[in-house]
């Protein structure tokens, strides 16, 4: 059994959109009296507040007179986003995240309801102090033998009301294939393959950016606090919202396809945060996705029984040679065809580099090997020079 979440869109009555709206701000008001709270004992007394703490603090918050409304909605959804909070500290003093933000009202909100704040009763879902049931849009129809966990209501920035299901479901193994890909992430073709494929970047900001760019205008004429601006503000979520859409629309198909076809699928190790610094590549590189579209290939090969293969970011894919192994020493990135110097075989790069990924990929799962580049230990890495300070090592 696996945990997987089925996302609806639904549309509230004018009671429940109240009694919703509420609770999320609700829950977003404890979100940041206990954020403020936490980092107030933080740098004033050097001490840390954890998620008890916070649960003890909004009981007393519900008895101050100016805060009698959080006792109108339900405690369950307050207490998730304390819960909340608290795992978004554990990532941040891990290492895997960066100190916690205030929720903003103008984001939209969410809020999670557990069993204790929920009713599942033929396919219809109640929620807590709301006495109809969720008129949901049932694009694919949940198992008669499944029974939510968890839901989350979310309310988007363009007014879009959506429901998310957590259940555990049987996800059945497609059969076994033969095929095997290596996949090279870029710009102008988002993936190339080792097959030779090469599939076209949509580019969905690009193809939106007038659009957005006339709404966001709009919305800086209007005066602040007027109805006017926050029609204009919607606009421009709406647009926002389209060029999400299709981003993810295109992603969910490809990465679908390529694990449908393949059994095994190999990608490179890309950090996507360092690339995004480069301001003349970071916004071709933010619309293309590679993050969302290799975390959609890796947990889909886990569903569906494939071997997903991360490859180390440093082997040099494109600049080797996919038939003899020479490793040029420079490789720009306009040139995208280029000919061996060794074997004088004309590679186009991307697909060369996607060959090169794939071999490294069978490598790693046959071996468990640490893929690096073919170069001598102390040319690729950091040397210290005799005044103590680390420098890149000469080419």
């Amino acid at each position: 059994m696996t945990q997987k979440a089925f996302k609806y869109r639904f549309y509230p009555t004018s009671e429940q959109e109240t009694l919703l709206k509420m609770t999320m701000g609700c829950a977003r008001l404890v979100y940041n009296r206990a954020l403020a709270a936490r980092t107030e004992a933080w740098y004033e007394h050097s001490r840390r507040v954890g998620y008890s703490e916070t649960s003890t603090m909004l009981t007393s918050w519900k008895k101050q007179e100016d805060l009698q409304f959080l006792n109108d909605v339900s405690s369950v959804p307050l207490q998730q986003g304390l819960r909340h909070l608290q795992t978004a500290f554990s990532n941040f003093f891990a290492g895997r995240a960066k100190y916690p933000n205030f929720k903003k009202k103008h984001h939209g909100g969410n809020a999670e309801f557990t069993k204790a704040a929920f009713k599942w009763k033929d396919g219809r879902v109640f929620l807590a102090k709301c006495s109809q049931p969720l008129d949901i849009r049932w694009s694919r129809q949940l198992t008669k033998s499944a029974e939510p966990s968890t839901i989350t209501v979310k309310l988007s920035p363009n007014g879009r009301w959506t429901i998310s299901m957590l259940v555990d479901a049987e996800i059945e193994r497609l059969p076994e294939s033969s095929n095997q890909v290596g996949v090279d992430l870029g710009i102008t073709s988002l993936v190339a393959l080792s097959s030779g494929e090469k599939i076209a970047n949509p580019k969905g900001f690009k193809a939106k950016r007038v659009k957005l760019r006339k709404a966001q205008k709009d919305l800086s004429r209007k005066q602040k606090g007027s109805k006017n601006r926050q029609k204009a503000r919607l606009v421009v979520a709406k647009v926002h919202a389209e060029i999400s859409d299709a981003r993810n629309d295109f992603i969910h198909k490809l990465t679908t396809r390529l694990v449908r076809e393949n059994q095994t699928i190999a990608v490179e190790d890309l950090a996507v945060k360092n690339m995004v610094t480069n301001r003349k590549l970071a916004l071709s590189i933010s619309d293309a996705s590679w993050g969302e579209l290799v975390r959609q290939l890796e947990y889909k090969c886990d569903w569906y029984g494939r071997t997903f293969v991360k490859i180390d970011r440093w082997f040099p894919s494109s600049k080797r040679c996919g038939h003899c192994g020479h490793v040029v020493d420079k490789l720009p990135l306009n040139i995208r065809e280029w000919d061996c110097p060794k074997c004088s075989t004309h590679h186009d790069r991307d697909v060369n580099a996607a060959k090169n990924i794939l071999a490294a990929g069978l490598a790693v799962s046959v071996c468990g090997a640490n893929i690096r580049p073919d170069r001598d230990i102390s040319k690729r890495q950091l040397q210290k020079t005799s005044n103590g300070k680390k420098q890149k090592p000469k080419s």
